[in-house]
């Protein structure tokens, strides 16, 4: 029987990558057991299982956007652009309407500020990399708290964020929406090794030719790759991650999250993304976690060595990145905003 509703969340999702959706996922059927309705916002599908409402926003990145960033203050709000109006329409019809106790805003400085307006307490999630330039501080700033999804030991996920802002971060750990496991024995002896190659749907720049060759130089490994195109995608790489000795993946927050939450360790191909987010967080896992890092894709010949290196890796060290409680922490902070901004009228 579900439980009678105690309050209403909104949770934005940002529509490049799927750790957003995830997240957003993960934090909804935590809270349902609250009683908390969370509805998703975002231009994406709802995810599978989805527990509660979802509003399908019009997107906004498509034809002309002249001034996309009113001067510099702003991220993405382009002039005359229909999807952007609609979408902004949208969020404020459901604010009117479902007058909701807080919105989790993973990610948009636009949106903060659009829900912060409407005179809603957000929860700002923050990405790795460099986040002190002035729409951040200006998104982040309007938060009644955030949230970033590293453990508060990976000291550098955030350079360059202003004191006022890190006294409001809350460091959850990673957020992986499997249970963590045990680390796995040891292959056999003789055994072919296996190498799961894990790419993800925010866009990467490894060639079929480049993956091919590596395939080629590692005869002693088997190699099962994920994400390539829709035809290796899965939704649920979890049993895939668990029998390899070694994932090589990018820099992302869920492909990481999935990693360590097998217990594996890795080789990390930082993407390029804005603000530098995956070689901030690449730069980080260098500090004695469980990761080889590689800046570009390997040559042929290197890759025995750099998969050999990983494989000697101690993967118990990512007990400390995700160690299973995010999603608890995460909603802990949730309730605890809710508690102190809720209107008590």
């Amino acid at each position: 029987m579900t439980p009678p509703a105690r309050g209403s969340v909104g949770y934005y999702v940002h529509h490049v990558g799927s750790g957003h959706r995830h997240r957003a996922q993960v934090l909804a059927e935590r809270l349902a057991r609250e009683g908390i309705r969370v509805t998703g916002l975002s231009s994406l599908e709802a995810p599978r299982g989805w527990p509660g409402d979802w509003v399908r926003l019009a997107r906004d990145d498509g034809g002309r956007a002249p001034d996309r960033t009113a001067h510099d203050h702003l991220h993405w709000a382009p002039l005359h652009h229909d999807g952007l109006r609609e979408r902004t329409s949208a969020i404020s019809a459901w604010l009117a309407s479902a007058r909701p106790d807080l919105v989790v805003v993973d990610v948009s400085v636009e949106v903060s500020l659009l829900v912060r307006l409407h005179g809603v307490p957000v929860i700002g999630v923050v990405l790795p990399g460099r986040r002190d330039d002035e729409p951040h501080r200006l998104g982040l700033g309007v938060a009644e708290a955030l949230v970033g999804f590293w453990p508060a030991e990976a000291d550098g996920m955030a350079p360059g964020l202003p004191p006022e802002l890190r006294e409001r971060l809350v460091c959850v750990g990673a957020l992986s929406r499997h249970p963590v496991r045990d680390v796995p024995d040891a292959t056999p002896t003789g055994a072919a090794r296996k190498v799961v190659l894990m790419l993800g749907t925010g866009g990467h720049d490894v060639a079929p030719a480049s993956v091919r060759a590596a395939l080629a130089s590692t005869p002693g490994w088997e190699w099962d790759v994920l994400g390539a195109g829709p035809e290796t995608w899965v939704d649920d790489p979890s049993v895939v991650l668990a029998a390899a000795d070694v994932v090589v993946t990018h820099a992302g927050q869920n492909a990481l999250a999935e990693t360590a939450a097998a217990r594996r360790p890795a080789v990390v191909l930082p993407q390029e993304r804005p603000h530098q987010e995956q070689r901030t967080t690449a730069a980080v896992l260098e500090q004695d976690w469980p990761a080889v890092v590689c800046r570009t894709w390997p040559d042929a010949d290197e890759w025995p060595y750099v998969l050999s290196r990983a494989a000697s890796l101690d993967p118990q060290r990512w007990t400390a990145w995700c160690d299973g409680d995010a999603a608890e922490r995460f909603a802990r902070v949730v309730l605890d905003v809710r508690d102190r901004t809720r209107c008590r009228s």
